[in-house]
């Protein structure tokens, strides 16, 4: 159980610091950056790592039913829909708050959903599983409070400051996280229903243990990949972006862009070989532990960017006791898993 909470932990630092190279990207429009990056992330970087590392790939895919892989596809493409909606919000409320409700949202649902699929733990330990996603659900409200408080401060600073930039609405951003989040528990429900068949696949044919969490990731990534590819190549014809890809700096960008399809991948597979090590409820525990992580580590990230700095006192206390309120409900859930191991 130990070593699943480590990796669950490990893979949500890497998920809340993937985008760190994007801010040495330059003569990119965001359309080009995240184009390319989501191009990279959900084809090349899976197609490769897929084909590299999976021993009989076309027979452990041709074993497992078309249904399952309907699903996971189905799932895949929401949460595709919710990361894209995920980046939308980012513009109007700010990385750390962006991160906490979409990700908040997505914990809150993503945990739940395996119950369906994998069955309920005994009484005690479920029971104890759900307080701590419920203080998880106080951690986001508090955190979206600390928003709009921070909205208010931010107003009466540009009364003062004509210099101002003008941003989105917060409760749009609000609402559009807390959707978005909604849609991307489909890749809750894609591991949680696929995993299996997958593990049986990738084992008959003499994959190590740790490659079925590659192979889950493989539907998962393509199928949320239309996706984005639909949206920004419309994004990029829409901001006459096209033309931007031709700079001289398009190789160092190229450069920063893949180690962030990269940690991306990666955090994703690392969440997945989680779970699998956490046992029986380990697709929700290790679901909240792995996005809480990356939730903490995106707001210390919003605060040393200084996303807060016209926000009072209050705001970030609000934020501080919201974080909080999640990291607790985290303890809390993997004290229950370990009841369901013990």
């Amino acid at each position: 159980m130990i070593e699943g909470i480590i990796w669950a932990i490990f893979a949500g630092l890497m998920l809340g610091l993937y985008a760190l190279p994007e801010k040495f990207t330059k003569a990119f429009k965001f359309e080009n950056t995240w184009g390319l990056f989501f191009m990279l992330t959900m084809f090349v970087v899976p197609i490769i790592a897929s084909l590299t590392l999976i021993k009989g790939f076309g027979d452990v895919f041709g074993s497992v039913s078309s249904d399952i892989l309907l699903k996971m596809a189905g799932a895949s493409f929401l949460w595709g829909i919710g990361v894209m909606m995920w980046g939308k919000a980012i513009n109007h409320i700010g990385l750390s708050l962006g991160f906490s409700l979409f990700i908040g949202t997505v914990i809150l649902v993503g945990s739940i959903i395996p119950f369906f699929v994998d069955g309920l733990p005994e009484s005690n330990a479920f029971l104890i599983i759900m307080i701590g996603i419920l203080i998880v659900l106080v951690g986001v409200i508090v955190n979206g409070k600390a928003g709009l408080i921070r909205e208010k401060d931010e107003k009466a600073s540009a009364a003062e400051d004509d210099s101002s930039e003008e941003k989105g609405s917060m409760l749009t951003g609000i609402l559009i996280a807390v959707i978005g989040g909604l849609l991307a528990t489909g890749f809750s429900y894609a591991n949680a229903v696929g995993r299996p068949s997958l593990h049986e696949a990738a084992q008959a044919v003499g994959n190590a243990e740790w490659v079925t969490a590659v192979a889950v990731m493989f539907p998962i990534f393509i199928s949320g990949g239309i996706v984005m590819t639909i949206y920004f190549t419309w994004q990029l014809s829409q901001k006459k972006a096209w033309g931007d890809f031709k700079t001289p700096h398009f190789a160092k960008n190229l450069g920063l862009i893949l180690i962030m399809a990269v940690f991306h991948y990666a955090a994703s597979a690392l969440f997945a070989f989680a779970a699998f090590k956490l046992g029986a409820a380990g697709n929700t525990v290790g679901y909240a532990i792995f996005n809480t992580a990356c939730v903490a580590t995106a707001i210390v990230s919003g605060l040393i960017t200084k996303e807060w700095v016209k926000a009072s006192n209050r705001a970030r206390n609000f934020l501080y006791v919201g974080l909080g309120c999640m990291i607790l409900g985290i303890i809390i859930v993997a004290f229950g898993n370990g009841m369901t191991v013990s």
